[in-house]
């Protein structure tokens, strides 16, 4: 995704190459720091609700109170997309902790958090399911143990996404004590009889939100979706298997470990959710105004 010109950083916008952030801030020091990643479809902003539900939960999760009020967010955001021309994008949002004068783990209280905020151009999705298929691989989860907070603290899911690109695929479907998580960029799920099964919410899996629009729109084109475990023999042997993200959208893993997933390309499953997944993306929009 390529970037675009104008970002957003404390209270005012710029030109993303004049963005400017200290050193001594705790989110470069420490990555003590949550972000969003939210998609804009045709300028409207994907699921705005529920990616500020998140954020204010990720910022729970360590220890800050939410900068600015939801409006606020709106204002940012509508600008963001505005001066950015629009259409589909995926704007980044970053809230650190702040800049203190020196460096010390246990932050100083009354920081002013730092709030950053750009946006790429997101490439265009096919209306055919079918040409929704990627390879992924497996790997063991060694991530933190709290993986539900959308941290800045990425290396290990870098570290992963990199060990997938090396073995040809897109993706790394992370495995923790013999069952699935997610994968390193996004929500996994699996088809079990027919039905969309997703594995649990727990600490090691991060509440994604195209994840929960899957559960949503599975009734609405006639699939039963449930919440369990899925075992690692369960998902080498899964007939489908179903990832989402907000910078991925919806696709289809046709290929695990070198190996065809069912006949080797997007199922019926994948194809019902995706065909209704892409015709409502309208419904979960909302248009933001500066």
């Amino acid at each position: 995704m390529a970037a675009c010109d104008v970002a957003w950083l404390d209270g005012r916008f710029l030109p993303l190459a004049e963005a400017r952030i200290s050193p001594l801030d705790r989110g470069f020091l420490f990555g003590d720091a949550v972000y969003e990643g939210i998609p804009v479809y045709d300028g409207k902003v994907y699921r705005l609700e529920e990616h500020l539900d998140r954020l204010e939960r990720s910022l729970r999760g360590i220890r800050m109170e939410p900068p600015l009020p939801r409006a606020a967010w709106r204002s940012l955001f509508g600008g963001l997309v505005a001066r950015n021309g629009g259409g589909d994008l995926l704007v980044y949002l970053q809230v650190t902790r702040g800049v203190e004068p020196e460096r010390m783990h246990v932050p100083a209280s009354g920081l002013r958090p730092t709030i950053f905020a750009m946006a790429s151009r997101l490439a265009p999705l096919p209306a055919d399911p079918m040409q929704r298929g990627t390879a992924a691989v497996t790997a063991g989860d060694f991530r933190w143990g709290r993986c539900d907070i959308k941290a800045t603290t990425l290396l290990a899911n870098v570290l992963l996404k990199w060990q997938a690109q090396d073995q040809g695929a897109t993706e790394a479907l992370l495995l923790r004590d013999g069952r699935l998580t997610e994968g390193s960029t996004s929500s996994a799920h699996v088809v079990r009889g027919g039905r969309l099964v997703t594995p649990p919410q727990t600490h090691h899996v991060l509440p994604g939100t195209t994840r929960g629009v899957l559960l949503e729109l599975a009734p609405r084109c006639g699939i039963e979706s449930v919440v369990d475990e899925v075992s690692e023999s369960e998902l080498r042997t899964a007939p489908e298997i179903i990832l989402a993200s907000a910078g991925g959208g919806v696709r289809a893993v046709t290929r695990l470990d070198g190996k065809p997933v069912g006949d080797g390309r997007p199922g019926p499953v994948f194809s019902r959710l995706y065909d209704t997944w892409y015709g409502s993306r309208a419904d979960f929009s909302t248009e933001c105004v500066e």
